[in-house]
């Protein structure tokens, strides 16, 4: 998985924002241009010096955007595009196609919002796979922060935690290409491969002086969404390890099996999860909060407007009477940080871990016609106490680190404080 990607599924957002893209892709038809004549006669189609042709890979679009196009001078773009045609030594290398994507991807760029992102249709394809929990790489969250290509958090059971790799690690260089000029989507397609293979990264790690050489080998990686166990003194371990296509399901299927079991208390682990839809962090809320707000979301209502939106909880919160502690770390993002601050804020149970990432926005996919997409950030979200985690973060009741050689003595200091926590919490209600 590239990126923590969050929008949600369910709830049709295309009557809000969906002309939001057009200024992205109207931009690069030109209507106002003084370069040889250049102009706009209809979508898809220009007249060059008194011929008209279509300009290969550029999808039809209505022209209805919130800023006038006439105001746009895009002299500079076609006088570019043409000098490349008629001067560029190798012509083969000329894809049409190609240099309509690049320059999508350069006005989405040009926003320096990491997670609003153009993907052409592989990378369209494989996001979509991403979050159906099947993926061949080795098996990362990736993001952009302080304009340094940083892991948010290795997939659990990937051969990116396997390798020790861990977040807030700066990928320096893969391969031997450094990644301070590369776009997201550029090192997500160096990264990824087929499984088999292998990559080389260049990491650096906190304090440490020297980059630190990992070669992983690529995987198929089959990401489960939820799984479960009982720990000692009848207490309920659930790991949630992305919000995926069927973390509702699945989560409520262990939840009938866990009311099967009597447990009597629930840890609920959402380290190293990068996040996913939306609704998914809502339907788990509601498993635990019986009445409220999940979280509060602010979203364009127009050009100049915003509107402020609240998602409740629903269903029948079958866990709303147990004990809880929640488990989160650095590698806890977006829909994540919903979950556990809905829980902090009604003080339903405590948190226990580390700082969590910071990401305190919503993502929408938008299809486009000829398969690729645009990730377009389209709202702001807040807990129920109206808290924002852009950049800070959610900060844990119980702060626990885990210690240095828990992996490799298959250790896991932070579950192990939990469950004596609640543990005796359990034993005191009794």
């Amino acid at each position: 998985m590239d990126q923590f990607f969050k929008f949600s599924k369910r709830r049709n957002y295309t009557q809000y924002f969906g002309i939001i893209l057009i200024p992205f892709v109207t931009f690069l038809l030109g209507y106002t241009v003084g370069y040889e004549q250049v102009r706009q006669t209809s979508y898809g189609v220009v007249q060059q010096n008194g011929n008209f042709t279509t300009v290969p890979g550029l999808p039809n679009y209505p022209s209805n955007s919130y800023h006038n196009p006439k105001d746009v001078d895009l002299s500079l773009f076609w006088q570019v595009w043409d000098m490349l045609e008629r001067l560029y030594i190798d012509q083969k290398k000329i894809d049409y196609t190609q240099m309509t994507y690049g320059a999508i991807r350069g006005v989405v760029e040009s926003l320096k919002d990491p997670y609003t992102i153009y993907m052409d249709p592989k990378e369209t394809e494989d996001f979509k796979n991403n979050l159906s929990g099947d993926l061949e790489g080795i098996g990362a969250e990736l993001s952009v922060k302080n304009d340094h290509l940083v892991i948010v958090s290795p997939l659990k059971n990937s051969p990116a935690e396997a390798a020790g790799l861990k977040p807030g690690d700066i990928i320096y260089k893969i391969g031997e290409e450094l990644t301070t000029n590369m776009s997201l989507s550029e090192a997500v397609g160096k990264i990824r491969g087929e499984k088999g293979s292998s990559v080389s990264l260049s990491i650096l790690r906190g304090n440490q002086n020297e980059p630190l050489e990992f070669t992983i080998k690529r995987q198929e990686i089959k990401v489960p969404s939820v799984s479960w166990e009982m720990k000692g003194n009848d207490i309920a371990y659930i790991s949630i390890n992305q919000f995926g296509d069927d973390t509702t399901q699945e989560f409520s299927k262990a939840i009938n099996e866990i009311l099967l079991k009597k447990a009597k208390g629930v840890i609920l682990d959402l380290r190293f999860n990068g996040g996913g839809y939306l609704d998914g962090a809502v339907d788990i809320v509601s498993e635990f909060v019986e009445s409220g707000i999940v979280t509060s979301i602010s979203k364009r209502e127009n050009k100049d407007e915003l509107a402020h939106e609240e998602q409740k909880v629903h269903g029948h919160a079958r866990l709303a009477k147990l004990p809880l502690l929640v488990l989160v770390n650095e590698g806890s993002a977006s829909a994540s940080e919903i979950v556990a601050g809905a829980i902090q804020d009604y003080g339903r149970g405590k948190l226990l871990g580390q700082k969590t990432f910071g990401k305190g926005s919503v993502q929408e996919l938008q299809p486009l016609s000829d398969g690729s997409s645009i990730r377009i950030t389209i709202a702001k979200w807040y807990t129920p106490k109206n808290r924002s985690v852009e950049n800070g973060g959610l900060t844990p009741d119980i702060e626990i680190m885990p210690e240095e050689d828990d992996g490799q003595n298959e250790k896991d200091t932070q579950l192990d404080k939990a469950i004596e926590l609640l543990s005796e919490q359990i034993q005191a209600g009794s």
